[in-house]
């Protein structure tokens, strides 16, 4: 019997096990300067980008310590990877968006 130690490899199966799985629930951060119209702006992107409505209970906004910018928490539904980096091919694309995770 082997054990396994430092310098073994995981096996093929736990190597092909995907990060998350789908599908799922995956919240969105996304920051951008404080204005009336930001959090707006990131509700209509991911409405763009998901093909429905965003409900409003699924962003959550916290504005920074002086206030001059915002964090959106931004959950939706997700089908698949490819969604998931789709929507953060557009938040790198987009101008008003300064940072994203």
């Amino acid at each position: 019997m082997k054990k396994d130690g430092p310098g073994d490899t995981p096996s093929e199966d736990a190597e092909k096990k995907p990060l998350i799985e789908y599908p799922s629930v995956y919240t969105f951060k996304v920051m951008g300067k404080k204005g009336s119209d930001f959090a707006e702006h990131v509700r209509d992107l991911f409405r763009k980008l998901m093909g429905a409505e965003i409900s409003p209970d699924s962003i959550h906004e916290q504005p920074s310590s002086k206030g001059n910018y915002v964090s959106l928490s931004v959950s939706v539904y997700l089908l698949s990877e490819e969604q998931r980096r789709g929507i953060y091919d557009q938040l790198h694309k987009d101008p008003r968006v300064i940072y994203y995770l």
